[in-house]
């Protein structure tokens, strides 16, 4: 997978967390917070594992300090910003297909480096439907994604909501995921961070 320098790197939803400060020439056009105990990464589209995403920009992780750790009330509770060019169509069955595609991709690429016996893979689901929008978004959306937790070998339903709004010529969409209920208080720090984000003009 491709990085881009200058951020808090780490090996792309593993179950390790260690991560190495380097410098950078890459400034983010826009302001996302990242919350205490957090670790970020930025990847370039294409994106490895979703290839056939076909958008121009950047994705623009927050990974809660838990994400890896299946003890704790955090695990697979993260957000991702995609920073797209120009205006493309957004919309639930893009959504849909969207976050199919990327969690598809996502196990898939994981199935052999951890030797996942076939018997405990099952197929992405993912529903999604548009929800009273937040403050600022053009939409919002919330729904689930159904998949395999390659880092426990079995089924999880991670909650998703979908932000999306402009910037200039650019399309913002971030993306809260976490398999905690929505009163859960991991949902506060994930969408402090949406609230605290900044077009830079």
């Amino acid at each position: 997978m491709r990085l881009l320098p200058g951020v808090l790197v780490m090996t792309v939803f593993s179950a390790h967390l260690d991560a190495q400060k380097i410098d950078s020439p890459y400034v983010a056009p826009y302001f996302l917070p990242t919350p205490n105990g957090y670790t970020t990464e930025v990847i370039p589209f294409p994106i490895e594992f979703a290839p056939s995403i076909n958008y121009n920009g950047v994705e623009d992780l927050r990974f809660t300090a838990g994400w890896g750790n299946a003890a704790t009330e955090d695990y697979w509770s993260y957000a991702f910003l995609w920073w797209l060019e120009g205006a493309p169509e957004i919309n639930e069955n893009v959504v849909t297909n969207n976050l199919k595609t990327y969690y598809s991709g996502l196990v898939g690429r994981n199935i052999k480096p951890r030797n996942i016996p076939e018997n405990k893979i099952v197929p992405v689901q993912v529903k999604v439907t548009p929800t009273a929008a937040t403050a600022g978004d053009a939409q919002t959306f919330e729904g689930a994604v159904y998949m395999l937790d390659y880092m426990q070998q079995k089924p999880i339903t991670l909650h998703v909501r979908v932000h999306v709004r402009t910037c200039d010529n650019k399309t913002v969409v971030f993306n809260e995921i976490s398999p905690q209920p929505y009163n859960h208080a991991t949902w506060k720090g994930l969408d402090d961070i949406w609230n605290g984000f900044k077009c830079i003009k």
